[in-house]
């Protein structure tokens, strides 16, 4: 006699198989993903901040860069993006007369054809290119105003681009979680490509669709930079960390991403407005499509929901495969909050890999809301229209 078909059974097992898969990824990176190792850097080192609107928290920043050590050349150009608060006062005050330190400032919107961080990067990036030698170029590094480094952590990311023979290295920031809404998404970044990207294989791989970046910290051969148009090349990009890595990887160059654990860290958003203001603006892109979006939101909610779902409902079997597919969920995204860290679980970390359902529904419900607000033409980032 042949069993009825059972669709809570079928979807279940289906759904644990692919959580178990993601595991089994996870667990590779736990051992696999770089981390860094500062020593003494002799090549110049030039530090570009664009900033719009960062009044309340470039301080720490600019005094984090002051106080790095192993270097022996370092400059910083701040761009202060058009601010309509008081970056620009905060940032010069910051810099307490070191003379490493400049300050650009802009008063106009972007050009057509241009996003605010991109223009902002590429005047930063042209104001770097009339200081360094072009003979020795060095080292170009990108940071956004809410990273927090410390004292070696130039040294070490420097160090790493070098070890690797790499034109881009991008160190991963621990992502800072305090509210409960950032700690429902936030965690998701890291772990939504640690858990699905064998990152060893990646980073020596030269394919575009592999490459992973942070655009919190990115760290370029300035040679391999300029050679290739700077950010022009993804002027109109809503994730330019990904795309300028993926076309340095198209002209034949080498990108990494590497764990920097509590040598760069960054509270990305405060609160859930900004939060969801700061992914409805380019979760949209994300995925290609409103169509690669269903397809991807389909994936997630049967690999991540339906055996949490079978455990809580289904009956005998069904309910003990969703109790491994939730174990497994619950289990990688434990070990990618661990490494990301640097540290032992704590309890909080606990309890957030147990709330991952409820993660993945929030990303669900975000990405919703990011399509249907660029349909409406909505989408609103620091005070500028995109989309």
């Amino acid at each position: 006699m042949v069993p009825p078909f059972e669709p809570l059974a079928v979807a279940t097992r289906a759904g644990t198989g692919l959580a178990l898969a993601a595991a089994a990824v996870t667990a590779a990176n736990v051992a696999g993903l770089p981390r860094l190792h500062a020593e003494p850097v002799t090549e110049p080192v030039t530090v570009l901040v664009p900033a719009r609107n960062e009044a309340h928290r470039i301080a720490g920043l600019l005094e984090d860069l002051r106080g790095q050590t192993l270097l022996g050349t370092l400059r910083v150009i701040v761009l202060d993006d058009d601010s309509t608060d008081a970056t620009a006062l905060v940032a010069e005050r910051a810099f307490d007369g070191d003379s490493r330190f400049a300050l650009i400032r802009t008063t106009q919107a972007p050009p057509p054809g241009w996003l605010g961080k991109t223009a902002a990067c590429r005047t930063a990036s042209e104001h770097a290119a009339r200081l360094v030698d072009p003979r020795r170029p060095g080292v170009l590094v990108f940071l956004d105003a809410d990273v927090r480094l410390a004292p070696d952590a130039l040294a070490a990311a420097v160090t790493e681009l070098r070890r690797t023979g790499a034109d881009l290295v991008s160190p991963w920031p621990r992502q800072e979680a305090v509210s409960a809404t950032e700690r429902i998404i936030q965690p998701l970044l890291c772990w939504s490509w640690f858990s699905m990207l064998p990152v060893r294989v990646a980073n020596d791989s030269r394919r575009p669709s592999t490459a992973v970046a942070c655009g919190q910290f990115l760290v370029f051969d300035a040679a391999a930079y300029f050679r290739m148009g700077g950010h022009a090349v993804v002027a109109d990009s809503l994730t330019e960390d990904l795309d300028i890595a993926r076309e340095l990887r198209r002209r034949g160059g080498r990108t990494a991403v590497v764990a920097a654990e509590d040598k760069a860290t960054c509270r990305m958003y405060v609160g859930p407005a900004a939060l969801r203001a700061g992914y409805t603006r380019w979760l949209w892109t994300a995925y290609g499509s409103a169509a690669g979006s269903t397809a991807v939101a389909a994936a997630a909610a049967l690999t991540y929901l339906v055996p949490p779902a079978a455990m809580l409902f289904g009956r005998g079997n069904t309910r003990r495969w969703g109790a491994v597919g939730y174990a497994a969920a619950t289990a990688s995204r434990l070990a990618a909050r661990t490494v990301e860290t640097g540290r032992r679980p704590r309890v909080g970390d606990l309890l957030d890999a147990a709330a991952h359902p409820v993660s993945i529904v929030g990303l669900i419900g975000l990405t919703v809301a990011s399509h249907r607000d660029r349909r409406r033409g909505g989408l609103r980032w620091k005070g500028r229209a995109i989309g």
